[in-house]
């Protein structure tokens, strides 16, 4: 994932922030940044236990690892951003 000695920060934010999304507050909403590592961090729902079970076959999930969700508008807002490779 990361090394130790170069810990990984935030580099941007991808599409609107919160408030240009319509949040009231402008606080808690879903998010997605791009990190320093070249690795993707999003601020969704937590989900896991109501979708796990309806994975496709060729997908998988290790234990530390869980499902999130944001919104459609959040992702679609996010695509300018988001590099081709």
């Amino acid at each position: 994932m990361h090394n130790e000695s170069s810990p990984v920060r935030i580099t941007r934010r991808l599409g609107d922030p919160p408030k240009l999304r319509g949040s009231v507050t402008g606080e808690t909403c879903p998010d997605i940044f791009e990190l320093s590592d070249g690795n993707f961090a999003i601020i969704g729902t937590e989900a896991t236990a109501v979708l796990d079970r309806q994975l496709p076959q060729d997908a998988a999930r290790a234990d530390h690892e869980r499902i999130v969700v944001i919104t459609r508008e959040t992702l679609i807002r996010a695509k300018r951003d988001i590099p081709d490779a």
